[in-house]
Order: structure tokens, then sequence, then C-alpha cells
């Protein structure tokens, strides 16, 4: 049976994703660097796992090389929210934030490649933000990281069709692990909110649809595309 490798399977979208993988019956092969939460999800839904700092020299070659058959479906949900105005970012921050984003992204394709190519329909999906589209004050950093992403996977859809589809998903906030900082106040919660055309905030399981969606073949004419899934932030504006 083929599977889907995700990276980031043990935060709020790659565990999302994950139930919507095994849910159509679906396996899983999790990276990620909390070994306790990963074994958790491995006994409760069958999925296999590697506990890596993607950073770490070597760390993809490794996943690569502990996943048993081909991979349909390969999803980099890795990411990360540093938001500093410039003067309070130094070289280290945009260097750290671009190799975990767009620059792990890359060496996850590379190294999985081979497995995808021995897929008859593989698909890999991307995570950007929609920071990437829009300016916003304090995201330099994430900003440049994640419009990289997307750059990658215009890049990476048109080298390895049509054998292998490569698609993004761009979300607004959501709530996850990964954003407590922002999400753990409701006056900000709300604040925010109300930024949106849908009046909330993004809950995992809005990414971990589309996302699904992306690594069936029900979605097998789709690729090269930076999808936006943020309550309408990136286009709509219903005030002002």
């Amino acid at each position: 049976m083929a599977t889907t490798v995700i990276y980031g399977g043990s935060g709020g979208i790659g565990t999302a994703i994950l139930g919507r993988v095994t849910a159509r019956g679906g396996s899983a092969h999790l990276v990620g660097r909390d070994t306790g939460r990963l074994k958790e999800l491995a006994v409760e839904t069958g999925a296999t796992f590697t506990a890596v700092d993607v950073l770490a020299p070597g760390s993809f070659e490794r996943v690569a090389s502990e996943v048993q058959g081909p991979i349909d479906g390969l999803v980099y949900a890795i990411g990360s929210i540093k938001l500093k105005p410039i003067g309070g970012l130094n070289e280290d921050d945009f260097v750290h934030d671009f190799r975990l984003n767009a620059v792990g992204a890359a060496l996850a394709i590379k190294a999985h490649l081979p497995s995808l190519k021995r897929s008859p329909a593989a698909s890999v999906v991307l995570i950007s933000s929609v920071a990437a589209s829009q300016g916003f004050a304090a995201h330099a950093s994430i900003s440049m990281a994640k419009a990289a992403v997307e750059g990658l996977t215009f890049a990476m859809a048109a080298e390895l069709a049509p054998t292998i589809r490569v698609n993004c998903v761009a979300p607004s906030l959501t709530k996850t692990p990964l954003s407590k900082s922002l999400t753990n106040s409701s006056q900000m919660v709300e604040a925010i909110a109300q930024l949106h055309a849908m009046r909330r905030l993004g809950e995992p399981d809005d990414i971990a649809a589309i996302s699904d969606f992306l690594l069936t073949s029900e979605a097998g004419w789709i690729t090269g595309q930076v999808i936006g899934v943020d309550g309408g932030r990136s286009r709509l504006r219903t005030k002002g």
C-alpha cells in the first residue's frame, strides 16, 4: 500500500491531515520532533513515524530510508511564526525561517522523489501563509520564507508534471499549538477574527480538508496552485 508522508505530523495541521488520510483508509508515515506525541498517534492510527529535527544534517535522507514502499502523498506542514519588526530580526532569524519553511520543503521533495515516482499518481502538498501575498507588519521573516514556498510550488509543479502534482495551501491564522501565543487571549482572537470575512479563525480541519482533497485522485487535474483557506482574508474587505 502506498503511503502519505506527513512532515509536521505531530502538529495541529499535520495531525488533522493524518485523521483525514486514515479515515479514507490510507496509511501514513509521520515526521516530527515530539517523540511522545508521534508514538501516541502511531498507536491511535497505525501510522509509522520518524522522530527527527529537519534542521539536522541528513534528516530528510533518514526519513526517506525509513519509509517502506512507494509514496503517493507528501505533505510538508512544518512552519514557524516569528513576528518581529525588521529591527528586531537578525540574520540568524531570517536564515532559520527560510531553512525551516522553504529549504526544508525543497529537500523533502528531493529526498522522497524516487518513491513518489513509483506511484502512478503522486501528489505533494506544501503549506504557505496568507502573509505571503498580503503585507502585514512584523511579518518580514515568515512572509519572505512562505513566499519562497509558493515559488517552489510553481517550479516543482512544472518540473514534475505530469506524473506528480504539486500544490500549496495558504491559511490565515489557524488555532494550533504553533499559534498559541496569538490565540491564548479571547480578546485577541475576537479582534483578529473580525478582520476575516467569515468572522472566525481557522481550525486545523479547515486546512486538512483541502489538503487531503489535493492528495486524492479527485484533484487529479489540479497542479501548480496556491489555494487560500483563509476566511476571505487574502481577497475580501467587508469593513472599511
